[in-house]
């Protein structure tokens, strides 16, 4: 397993889908996920820390957690089946849930929780994004956004179809 970065959310053109794109720290391998609208606003929201009036979806189970006296340990991305992801929660005293990676992602977000993605996965589905040669953190990060938007001006989903 590989630890990977949340680097954001944007929507691809011209289909209007939500990409979460992760990053695999330490690496150059980024990982797009075609994801739900919701999912999407609820990830975005979880990045710019904004809190809303009543709590959302993610926040209630985030606090469902909190209040059993669990923590959430890892969200792990195990599996891509025909295009599609798999994720497990894993919590403190080793259960494992099944769940999407949207929904893990948007989760450990609000809980602090690392993100992990099998080697496997990200060989099959990661794409190489050479870094930058620069050592200044603020264009460094420019760079890295200005790539992932060419990146998604190109990509469709047809493009990690393995059939």
């Amino acid at each position: 397993m590989r630890e990977v970065d949340v680097v954001g959310v944007r929507v691809e053109m011209p289909s209007s889908q939500p990409i979460v794109l992760l990053k695999e720290v330490g690496g150059e391998r980024y990982l797009p996920i075609w994801i739900g609208a919701a999912e999407a606003s609820a990830i975005a929201f979880a990045q710019q820390g904004m809190e809303p009036p009543r709590p959302l979806t993610h926040d209630l189970f985030a606090e469902t957690i909190r209040v059993l006296g669990h923590t959430l340990s890892q969200v792990r991305i195990v599996n891509l089946n025909d295009g599609v992801f798999e994720a497990i929660l894993v919590f403190d005293d080793k259960t494992e849930i099944s769940a999407r990676p949207s929904d893990s992602i948007a989760l450990a977000l609000r809980t602090g929780t690392p993100v992990f993605c099998a080697e496997e996965i990200l060989a099959e589905a990661g794409i190489p994004v050479p870094e930058s040669e620069t050592d200044d953190d603020e264009v460094v990060e420019e760079e890295e956004v200005e790539r992932f938007r060419e990146f998604l001006d190109q990509v469709t989903p047809e493009d990690f179809d393995k059939s």
